[in-house]
């Protein structure tokens, strides 16, 4: 999985972390509005989508720090995304008012995190789908979240202007 970090790099991390609402606010700016619908394939999600998982997949994260920090060793679910997406009826759910609880899931998260001591960050938690994680994993995993559908966004729009190019 990832590795244990050092404390320069935890403070990196958590910089990352926390920059995650400014790097997506920015993205959005790239995708025209018309283009947040659709879909580059069935199987693939759209820019819409794509923010409304952001968001659920923060309120998990947002239960999971708390529980590396009061509940050791406890156990944490995993989801299914593509579930949540379909049964869930992400097309139908207020994207800016999900966008706005990420932003304020987040930053209460940074402020938690940046307050914790060296020791709480070996500790672990029992992800259902993944196994045994550390929080510094969890940080690097959460950190990583938002580049990734960054990029994603950046092939639905790829594919929306060869779609529309003539």
């Amino acid at each position: 999985m990832k590795k244990e970090l050092t404390y320069d790099d935890r403070i990196a991390e958590i910089n990352r972390y926390e920059d995650a609402y400014m790097l997506l606010t920015e993205a959005l700016q790239n995708y025209p509005r018309e283009m947040w619908m659709w879909k580059p394939a069935p199987d693939k999600w759209s820019i819409h989508e794509i923010l409304i998982h952001i968001t659920d997949s923060e309120v998990n994260s947002y239960i999971r720090c708390r529980r590396f920090i009061a509940e050791n060793g406890s156990a944490v679910l995993g989801y299914d995304q593509d579930a949540w997406a379909n049964d869930l009826v992400y097309h139908n759910q207020p994207v800016y008012e999900m966008i706005d609880l990420f932003r304020l899931l987040r930053s209460a998260t940074v402020r938690l995190i940046r307050r914790q001591p060296p020791h709480i960050w070996k500790n672990k938690v029992v992800h259902s789908e993944i196994g045994e994680i550390t929080m510094d994993e969890w940080l690097q995993i959460y950190a990583d979240h938002i580049p990734v559908h960054i990029a994603q966004m950046n092939r639905n729009l790829a594919a929306w202007n060869s779609r529309t190019a003539t």
